[in-house]
């Protein structure tokens, strides 16, 4: 091909480059003005809100046990059933009322001779267990008997505690109120943001509440489940949402 065949086709050269270029422009603009329709109708802003209040346990639950082993049912029944009733006395000398004290049914486990990993038949002895259970409002009157619990073992009465159980019976109502304030705050941050874009908070479009974080005064454990701390007198409870805002 000579020169002058190579500049004659320049112009179409050119002409399809022009064209492309206006192709891509447009094509930008159609994208462009897409994506503004789409964030427009999908106008929202989610946020997460959180309240936390400081709770103290208004209810305990303690509960332990005695038991007695002995070759003899009879005589392991006789000693147990002494424990038992040491233990009513002490708990009526240290004014704790009855309707507060639960005595369970006597548990009777059969301790049966095993060699080699195979039961003979054999009853070598009985096991007899009384559990004990109290419930109650005053918190710090049991909690204190929880720490004297050693005067029981002194008078010979060989007790297996386990830690008192601290509780809080109002959590219905204050749950209710937790997730409201919760709310509130997810509002306050929706309208911190809304101010930086130049835009304004609409109604809530979606609510979704987490779990309930029941723990120690200041702990920071968090679970996906949720968590009720139970050894702790003195706690928190936190609640979190996360609040869907729609924006003008």
């Amino acid at each position: 091909m000579n020169l002058k065949e190579r500049v004659g086709e320049l112009p179409q050269v050119l002409l399809g480059l022009v064209s492309l270029s206006v192709a891509l422009v447009a094509g930008s603009l159609i994208g462009a003005s897409a994506v503004g329709e789409f964030t427009h109708a999908n106008n929202l802003v989610q946020v997460t809100g959180s309240a936390r209040r400081a709770i103290t346990s208004d209810y305990i639950v303690w509960q332990f046990r005695v038991e007695s082993q002995n070759p003899s049912l009879q005589a392991a029944y006789k000693q147990v059933t002494a424990y038992t009733e040491k233990i009513r006395l002490y708990l009526q000398s240290q004014g704790i009322p009855e309707n507060e004290i639960v005595f369970s049914a006597l548990e009777n486990v059969a301790l049966q001779e095993n060699i080699n990993g195979r039961d003979t038949g054999q009853i070598l002895a009985y096991r007899l267990t009384q559990r004990v259970k109290i419930s109650s409002k005053e918190v710090d009157k049991i909690a204190a008997l929880v720490n004297r619990s050693n005067d029981l073992i002194n008078e010979g009465i060989p007790i297996i505690s386990d830690p008192p159980q601290y509780l809080y019976t109002d959590l219905a109502k204050l749950r209710v109120e937790m997730v409201a304030e919760a709310v509130r705050d997810a509002q306050n941050r929706a309208q911190s943001i809304a101010q930086a874009t130049n835009s304004r908070v609409g109604k809530v479009r979606n609510v979704n509440t987490g779990v309930f974080q029941i723990t120690s005064r200041f702990s920071t454990d968090v679970s996906d489940y949720g968590i009720y701390d139970t050894s702790s007198k003195e706690k928190d409870i936190t609640a979190v949402v996360s609040v869907s805002f729609g924006l003008n």
